[in-house]
């Protein structure tokens, strides 16, 4: 399935670029690492999203689907001041590319029957990253005062899952 939405500033020319790097490449990892590049080059600003969208949800930070297809789907995410994920992992590959404030997102390892921290990074306007299952047990916040907006796009058809979450992690951290 296709969902269409090619009007938004920059997303044509971003899903053109991102569609001929996921035919070029099996790996998951090497995937990954050229849609990044690729978002790093075409990375777009917050007026990707119109006012409305940028505003977000005071009831939990909100994902917006800008494209998917087969091979991958795009997805803008709105966080308030406060908001954050569960600790999770994903179903796919993502590259994320930060549009407008600081994300802060802590990495996790699992080890038997709890977590352990691994790393720390804040994540400032025109970061951009990406990571490939397995070992990309993480969690989002937005530590700052203003809104942050990411841009992600995931090695899924979004359309067709429910989430680009795999499992949710409610172990100890230590």
């Amino acid at each position: 399935m296709e969902i269409m939405t090619l009007a938004r500033p920059g997303l044509s020319e971003l899903v053109k670029e991102v569609r001929e790097v996921t035919h070029q490449y099996a790996d998951p990892r090497t995937t990954v690492l050229s849609v990044a590049d690729v978002l790093r080059e075409r990375l777009p600003s917050p007026e990707i999203l119109s006012e409305r969208e940028r505003a977000g949800d005071a009831a939990g930070y909100v994902g917006h689907t800008l494209y998917t297809e087969d091979a991958f789907s795009i997805l803008a995410v709105v966080w308030l001041p406060g908001q954050e994920t569960v600790i999770h992992d994903h179903i796919a590959w993502c590259a994320f590319g930060v549009l407008q404030g600081v994300e802060y997102e802590t990495l996790y390892r699992l080890d038997g029957d709890h977590l352990t921290e691994i790393g720390r990074t804040a994540n400032q306007v025109g970061h951009v990253s990406g990571f490939a299952p397995p070992g990309d047990i993480h969690r989002v916040r937005n530590t700052g005062d203003e809104t942050a907006i990411s841009l992600h796009i995931y090695g899924a058809d979004l359309s067709a899952a429910p989430s680009s979450v795999r499992h949710i992690y409610e172990l100890p951290v230590r």
